[in-house]
């Protein structure tokens, strides 16, 4: 393999983890407030339809943005009225914004557009397009350093440089700010936190709309910016990969950003290298295909050591009177 062939792979690692990264990111900030959401799935399969089906008929990629974002936020807003207000299971609840999403999504898709519950491809002012970054194509002949910066750095949609510059911007908030520590402690003892005048449900509607805002981004990248256009359950697991991930990383952000960018890798792989021939074996592509689930059940089966979550997740808080 050249230098030039690994290159192409970590680009292809990098486009293929923004979508694990944002989703993360989104269950760091719910899970560390105490609600477990088990529905990313789902918010990015809504965003990513109404991003691309308002994208489709406006021109417009910036309206679909919104308007992705803004269907991410309703079902996190749902989830937080079942999760937190009513105080219902929430990994129940959970479920069912992922199985109204997946028959939703294609419902309304084949009523607007008739095209088997997917929108019309995506051209032009409807996508997010790939742009350089100052001086890639001057530096691209530069022995070593000048095919990283142009050829991976470089040349990527705006979506993608938001969502790796998200991760600092998790970290200091979750870790530097005011606002982080009381959700941290959100999630580790509520009744501490309404002991001292902070309202618990306050801080977990508010981490329960930034995990809606991410998923959104994540959800609109998939449609409008790595394809170009929606088709039926197009997210094919990332919301649940991306959980696996925030297990791995154990809630830590920057350890997020490195489990999904193993994810990546993986994924980049397996489209990159298909029936791979090993001692006169030729490995199926849908072994290949299968790499980045069998490591979600590996993950999932305990081999990378004890993970503890918030003491208080998954457990509404009911004040004491």
């Amino acid at each position: 393999m050249d230098f030039l062939t690994i290159i192409q792979l970590l680009d292809s690692t990098v486009r293929l983890a923004t979508p694990l990264l944002l989703a993360c990111l989104a269950g760091l900030f719910s899970e560390r407030a105490g609600i477990f959401d088990i529905g990313l799935e789902g918010k990015m399969l809504m965003a990513a339809f109404f991003s691309a089906a308002v994208a489709a008929v406006t021109g417009n990629v910036w309206l679909g943005l919104l308007a992705g974002i803004g269907s991410s936020l309703l079902l996190a807003g749902l989830h937080g009225v079942a999760s937190i207000t009513f105080r219902g299971n929430q990994l129940i609840s959970g479920v069912a914004i992922n199985f109204l999403a997946a028959g939703m999504t294609v419902l309304i898709a084949q009523d607007w557009f008739q095209q088997g519950g997917r929108t019309p491809s995506l051209i032009g002012g409807g996508r997010f397009t790939p742009f350089d970054l100052p001086f890639a194509e001057s530096l691209s002949g530069v022995p070593g350093l000048g095919p990283v910066y142009a050829e991976l750095l470089s040349g990527h949609s705006i979506l993608v440089y938001i969502a790796f510059l998200a991760v600092p911007a998790t970290w200091w908030v979750l870790f530097r700010t005011r606002f982080g520590l009381r959700l941290r402690a959100v999630g580790e003892n509520p009744a501490a936190v309404d002991t001292a005048g902070v309202s618990v449900v306050g801080l977990r509607y508010a981490a329960v709309l930034i995990c809606g805002l991410l998923c959104g981004i994540a959800g609109a990248y998939l449609a409008t910016a790595l394809q170009a256009g929606f088709v039926k359950d197009m997210t094919a697991g990332r919301g649940f990969i991306a959980l696996a991930a925030l297990i791995f990383a154990k809630w830590r952000p920057w350890h997020a950003m490195g489990a999904c960018l193993l994810f990546g890798l993986l994924q980049a792989v397996a489209l990159r290298f298909q029936n791979i021939e090993l001692g006169g074996i030729t490995i199926p592509v849908q072994a290949m295909d299968a790499l980045p689930y069998v490591l979600t059940v590996v993950i999932l089966a305990g081999f990378v050591g004890k993970a503890i979550p918030p003491r208080a997740g998954g457990e509404p808080y009911v004040k004491e009177r």
